[in-house]
């Protein structure tokens, strides 16, 4: 662990889709610096689920639907930390429109949806948002069409809402992974072709760990980063 133990002693964290990868790695840092973190998604298949912390309470949500969601941050009486980490991928069947829409709805919209939601919470606790970009809101994915469009649009969101949250004193902020090792890229992993393709044009030349991403999303969460905001945290460059 990068930071004091402690340090965030008090705070109460919601991370949606924190029931795997990188978002429950986000959430199992948040409670080990001592916030008080619900982990909110859809139950993950049982062969993709993470292990959460004991302190980690797991929250149903489908962030499609804003009467859930409003639910959901209905019963919070305080909230300081919001992480959006709730997304898909569906490769190679995002050309087809009804899966375009449904992945956009969850990516961005799902994003929006949860913002929007908290955003009388976090002016009380001059809280912060992290959301997930991607190395692809920087560039396209034939095979990705939906997934690189919300994305591109998840950082352009993640500016628009800094500057309009600035006067309630919330900062919005966003991490932007790489190629990480998590549930969503494992078919990538399994296929050798496929996965030294991608190392071949990664600077580091290896996966990206959950662990790896969380410890910048929990900087952007601590009082180290009390003066960033609409900032864009990019963990690796894909050199093609």
């Amino acid at each position: 662990m990068t930071f004091k133990e402690g340090l965030l002693e008090g705070k109460v964290a919601l991370v949606t889709g924190g029931r795997t990868g990188i978002g429950a790695a986000i959430a199992n840092g948040l409670a080990q610096l001592g916030a008080k973190v619900f982990a909110a998604g859809l139950p993950p298949p049982a062969d993709t689920a993470d292990t959460l912390a004991r302190t980690v309470e797991q929250v149903t949500l489908d962030v499609c639907s804003t009467d859930e969601v409003n639910a959901v941050l209905g019963r919070f009486e305080r909230l300081d930390i919001v992480v959006n980490c709730a997304g898909v991928i569906r490769r190679g069947d995002e050309h087809q429109v009804e899966v375009f829409e449904k992945v956009l709805d969850i990516n961005l919209n799902g994003t929006m949806r949860v913002c929007a939601a908290a955003r009388a919470l976090l002016k009380q606790s001059s809280g912060c948002i992290v959301n997930t970009a991607s190395m692809l809101s920087f560039f396209g994915g034939g095979l990705v069409p939906a997934y690189s469009a919300s994305k591109g649009a998840v950082a352009q969101l993640t500016k628009s809402l800094a500057i309009a949250y600035a006067a309630d004193d919330i900062r919005v902020n966003a991490v932007a992974p790489g190629w990480i090792a998590t549930p969503l890229t494992q078919a990538l992993q399994n296929d050798d072709s496929r996965s030294q393709a991608i190392l071949g044009r990664t600077p580091l030349a290896r996966w990206g760990s959950p662990d790896e991403v969380a410890q910048v999303a929990l900087f952007l969460c601590t009082p180290a980063a009390s003066f960033m905001t609409a900032a864009i945290s990019r963990h690796s460059v894909d050199a093609r």
